[in-house]
């Protein structure tokens, strides 16, 4: 790993204006870090990392980067980019345990913040660092959100988020975990007890629905559901996934390394969603797809398709008349997901969107005075670093507001 991380950074040509940092949603400062790196002082280089981004280590690892740095490189346009993702995780996990991360002296104020995810982990470092005395609350027993319970762990060793919990802990910052806010304990009841902000980062944990018969049979499962737990499910030989976003990439996946030996994902365009690694990762572990393919119903024998009609242009043009059945063992529906109600019904004020989004300004602020939200609840669902990238703007505008 470490010589082919040195070849890599020797790649680097060092840019005057480096597309690389432009094509990053957070601006990670990449030559300046590589230029570090290779000059051997590897604890500055990550100090460039996580001042800039506190989840670098984790973005290293499930970025899209062939869309984002590694895709804007120059050096990609004749021939093979930089791997970038490689020196970054690499320079991250190296230093990650040795990191001292500068907080100010505490400044009397406590910040409370709804959700451990990306977003949440994002907003408890910033503001611990400016001085303010952080809890986190989270429905779950483990911190990480979507990290912890949306992602594989062939993808994401679930170890990375465990040294984020004691790193969080080292700096000070209390976790609640199992501590659901909108149930005995109300968004109310916070401001009650002296938190002078409040942030909520809960994600997107409400799978949505195709709306046709069949969702409720009982081998018929949600992804946002499997991959939470996926040793609590037996899904047979024959899969057959419904979506073909990298969500479905995931459970594909998943369920081949638990077993299944026919898994097919299927979609209603001619193009998967999901992206060119994932979706080539996929294939080489032996998954199948399946587009222009419509489910109209679910049923005991597995899925009824109509096929989809697109012309020369790739423009759609109608459904066949025929219904194709499809057999499987089990259905998994993996077609994106939306918030949960809790907190806007049991919160006076609160206000959110037609599909269950939190409506904010453009500094995270809710339409409840002192309330700030961002990621995925925000934004629907994003990427870590698009999450990370704008929780930094918001924990600067939750200081603005704390400080008067």
């Amino acid at each position: 790993m470490a010589v082919h991380v040195i070849d890599e950074a020797n790649r680097c040509l060092n840019c005057k204006n480096p597309m690389c940092m432009k094509g990053c949603p957070i601006h990670t400062p990449i030559p300046m870090m590589i230029q570090a790196f290779k000059a051997g002082n590897l604890n500055e280089a990550g100090e460039m990392l996580f001042a800039n981004n506190p989840m670098s280590m984790i973005c290293a690892l499930v970025c899209n980067h062939e869309n984002q740095c590694e895709g804007h490189c120059v050096l990609g346009r004749k021939g093979e980019p930089v791997h970038i993702s490689s020196i970054e995780h690499y320079v991250s996990d190296t230093y990650f345990d040795k990191m001292q991360i500068p907080c100010e002296p505490k400044n009397g104020k406590k910040v409370a913040v709804i959700g451990a995810g990306p977003a949440g982990i994002t907003i408890a470092i910033m503001l611990t660092k400016k001085g303010y005395s952080v809890t986190i609350f989270d429905a779950k027993d483990k911190i990480g959100g979507v990290l912890q319970y949306g992602i594989p762990d062939f993808r994401l060793p679930k170890t990375i988020l465990e040294r984020y919990k004691k790193k969080l802990r080292e700096i000070g910052i209390k976790i609640r975990p199992n501590t659901a806010i909108g149930g005995a304990l109300e968004i109310k009841d916070l401001f009650r007890d002296g938190y002078e902000s409040i942030f909520i980062g809960t994600g997107v944990w409400r799978p949505k629905t195709l709306g046709i018969k069949g969702e409720s049979l009982g081998h018929v499962h949600f992804a946002i559901d499997y991959l939470a737990n996926p040793d609590a499910y037996e899904l047979g030989g024959q899969v057959a996934i419904i979506g073909m976003g990298n969500s479905a990439m995931d459970v594909a996946r998943t369920a081949l390394r638990k077993g299944s030996r026919n898994v097919t994902m299927y979609a209603r365009g001619l193009t998967s969603q999901a992206s060119q690694h994932e979706t080539t990762y996929a294939k080489l572990d032996g998954a199948q797809m399946e587009f222009a393919m419509q489910p109209v119903e679910i049923n005991d024998e597995g899925i009824v398709f109509q096929k989809v009609l697109f012309d020369e242009e790739g423009s759609k043009t109608g459904m066949s008349d025929e219904r194709i059945q499809v057999q499987a063992d089990s259905v998994i529906i993996s077609v994106s997901q939306g918030p949960k109600s809790k907190l806007v019904n049991t919160t006076e004020g609160l206000k959110a969107s037609e599909n269950g989004l939190l409506m904010t300004n453009s500094f995270g602020e809710t339409t409840h005075p002192g309330i700030f939200a961002a990621g995925d609840v925000v934004l629907g669902a994003k990427t870590v670093v698009e999450a990370t990238a704008y929780s930094k703007l918001v924990a600067d505008a939750m200081d603005q507001y704390m400080q008067g």
